[in-house]
This record gives structure tokens, sequence and C-alpha cells, in this order.
């Protein structure tokens, strides 16, 4: 990454430099094998002994031109491109982790995520301690065992929005040996940098912000190739001991600081697929291209449509990292000081049938299981995204069973504030 430029430039520029009468865009290369001269071609790279393309499950040219420009924008080594976010937080625990192993993650998290660690990864032998992040450095370090491989959380939780204190997180992780991944979907590498504050891996749901336009789904994971891998040899052997399946190489001697991504590549893409299309990486790609002139407007117009909420009488609480009075507001600025998303949660005075009534009435904003996008969209998490989880289940992640989700997107913020007064007024009658 060149440091001279600037967020705004690497958006537009990064990952993709045309030659003379070459595309201006990336092109989109729609094809599953590749060709080459000789046997000993192929088999070079089979060996990875040659960087190249053989087999679009693996890697293709479209995706790892626009995975460069994320990993440049995160100020990574490197990065993959993946079929969703949920793909992306299971390859990057999956990368280290195996049976008999243990994790320990916020338990802040999107419902999504909360299940796949908190059952799938427990069904393949990988015990799980949950923790929470606002606890002190102590307790958290308590949870710590060891055959504890990393620590997990979200540097904006979804859906309550809480601020993860990543130098505190980065240096308990650390104290015991291990990685710090998070999940950077909310804020983006524009209003966040993780990896910047001790942050080593770092995964997104591309489907969100970074697309911007709901128009295709994807995943992503960061390597910021600063974690010391053979400093805990033992702990690592699938980093730093012979790989078998490779003809004895070595991870971190063959591929140093980018030893962790290459793995998720030549491994997990190879055994489970899940690379992102060449098709939805193209439109990943237009979406970056514009990613720093739209995140400063879905937080100018969140910060506007929160202030409405708090004001508002039919209005229980609401929850934005950027309003003054906010539990994590202090850790808002010190992260995000430009902003965090266009994300909030909110709850009415009154029951369900109320807030049914609400969102039933709403016009213009929209009643959708995505969030964070071009539209301004609602939902009732513990009816939708995590109604897998009880009501003790829904508290003890954070999430009030009365919660609702309101991600702000680009249109006028007097509209969407109109569109909402309008909404109560219906749902009274």
């Amino acid at each position: 990454m060149d440091k001279k430029q600037k967020i705004g430039t690497l958006c537009v520029q990064a990952g993709y430099k045309p030659g003379k009468g070459e595309s201006r865009q990336v092109p989109i290369v729609q094809s599953t094998t590749f060709k080459y001269e000789t046997s000993e071609q192929m088999g070079r790279l089979f060996d990875l002994e040659d960087a190249g393309y053989f087999y679009s499950r693996l890697a293709n040219p479209t995706v790892d031109t626009v995975a460069a420009k994320l990993a440049a924008l995160e100020g990574g080594v490197g990065a993959q491109l993946l079929s969703c976010g949920q793909n992306a937080n299971f390859f990057a625990i999956f990368n280290i982790c195996e049976a008999g192993d243990h994790l320990v993650s916020a338990v802040s998290l999107y419902g999504g995520t909360f299940n796949l660690i908190n059952w799938t990864l427990r069904k393949m032998g990988i015990d799980i301690t949950f923790v929470d992040q606002n606890a002190s450095e102590e307790e958290i370090s308590a949870a710590f065992k060891p055959n504890t491989k990393l620590l997990f959380g979200e540097t904006l939780t979804n859906p309550t929005v809480d601020v993860l204190d990543v130098e505190k997180f980065a240096r308990i992780a650390h104290k015991h040996g291990v990685p710090l991944i998070v999940d950077n979907t909310f804020p983006t590498p524009v209003n966040l940098r993780p990896i910047e504050w001790g942050a080593d891996i770092v995964t997104h749901s591309t489907t969100k912000y970074l697309d911007g336009h709901g128009a295709a789904v994807g995943g992503a994971i960061v390597d910021g190739g600063t974690f010391p891998w053979d400093d805990y040899a033992d702990k690592f052997p699938g980093l730093c001991k012979p790989d078998e399946s490779y003809h004895g190489l070595v991870y971190t001697k063959a591929f140093g600081r980018a030893a962790y991504i290459t793995k998720v590549c030549t491994h997990l893409m190879r055994d489970f697929g899940g690379i992102q299309s060449p098709q939805n990486a193209f439109y990943l790609n237009l979406g970056l291209q514009t990613l720093h002139v739209r995140m400063p407007r879905h937080c100018d117009s969140a910060m506007k449509v929160a202030r409405f909420l708090a004001a508002c009488p039919d209005v229980k609480w609401v929850k934005y990292p950027g309003l003054e009075n906010d539990a994590h507001y202090a850790l808002a600025q010190k992260y995000m000081p430009g902003g965090t998303c266009g994300v909030m949660a909110f709850a009415l005075k009154g029951d369900r049938a109320f807030a049914s009534h609400f969102m039933d009435s709403l016009r213009l904003v929209t009643i959708e299981t995505h969030v964070a996008d071009c539209h301004t969209c609602i939902l009732h998490p513990a009816a939708h995204t995590h109604r897998q989880l009880s009501d003790e289940q829904l508290r003890a992640a954070g999430v009030d069973p009365d919660l609702i989700r309101l991600s702000i997107g680009l249109e006028d913020a007097d509209d969407i504030i109109n569109d909402i007064q309008q909404a109560l007024q219906q749902a009274k009658k």
C-alpha cells in the first residue's frame, strides 16, 4: 500500500493498474479454468511453487484483483473474497482451529455468527467461551485456556451497535499468544481500520456497505500479517509445521507474513469451496469505488434520525454510539471520530403489536432482513435475525426482545424522519 494515498484514492484505484489499451474497469474473468503450455507449469502451480490460476474454486483474476483493493483499504498483506460473510467468519476461525481447540468470543454478535460459533463449531469439536466485551481485562483473560486459539469480536455489534475496545481485546489476545479476529462489517475501513489498533485478522460481510446496493452477496478475510505465528509454533502447527498435503511445505517459511491468508486459499478454498463469483466481485468493486463518499452520508443522516428518535415521546430508548449520552460514545470518538455507521437500535413505548403496527405503516422505510445499503430498512431481530434465540439468550447477547434495528440509507434524512413520524401516528390509531 502506498502510504501517501488516502482512503478515497484507494477506494477508486487500489488493486488494479490497467496498461495501455486495457480495460479501465476490472475485467470479469468468467472462466472456471486456465490454459498452460506444459505439464510442468501446471505442476508448479499445484505445488505452490509458482503464482497463477488453474481453477476458479481456489483463485480467479477478477476476485483476486478486488481482494487486493480490500487488503489495501484495511492495511493488510492479503485478502480472500468468499461467498458470504458467514463463510468468511467460518474460514477465519477454522483456518487455525480444529477439534479439541478452544476459542474466546464476545457474546454480542450478529445472530447468524452466534449460531455458527455456539452451535456449528461446537458440533465440530471446538469449545467456546463467551465473554462480555465490556468486562475488565482480568475477567476476559480468565476465559482463556491452554488450548485457546483466538479471540473474536465485532468492531460494531449487530444489532446493538456497541463499540468494541479493539486495543483492549488485542492486548488480551496477544498476552495469551493468540490472534485477534474482528468483524469490521459495519464501520468499514473508511471509519475504522482495526489492524492499526492491534487486530490481526479482519472479516467482512461485503454484502453490506462495501457493496452498498444490495446487489451481490459476499464475504472477505483480510490478513494483517502482524501475528508472529512462529513464536507459537506448537499452538499453530497448521501454519508452522510441515503440511503433508503439500509435500511438507511450511506456510510461515514459504509465505512469511502472508502465511495465514495463503492457507485460507490453498486449504479451505480447496476443500470447501466458497469463492465469491467473478460477477459478484465486479459488483463489489463498483461499490468500493464510492465507499468513501457513501459512508459520511450514512453517518450524517443517521445522526439526524438518532437525535429525532431520542427526543420522540413514543420512543423508549435509542442506541447509537454517535449520541453523546450513549454508553459507547467515548469509544466511538476514540476509534471512529469521523462517524460509526448508519445502523442504530431503538425501542418503542408499547407492546409488540404496537411495534408491528408501526413497522407495517412505514412507506419509505422497508422491512428487510438486509442492513447497511443505500436503502433505509428496518427489522425486529427477536422476530427475524435472532429468532432462534430465547428471550434469555437475547438478553445475554445484549439484545432486548423489543429492540428494533434501523439502517439509514442514502435517502434524504428529513424524508426518513417524516416517514417514521407518520408511521407512529398510524400505529396509535
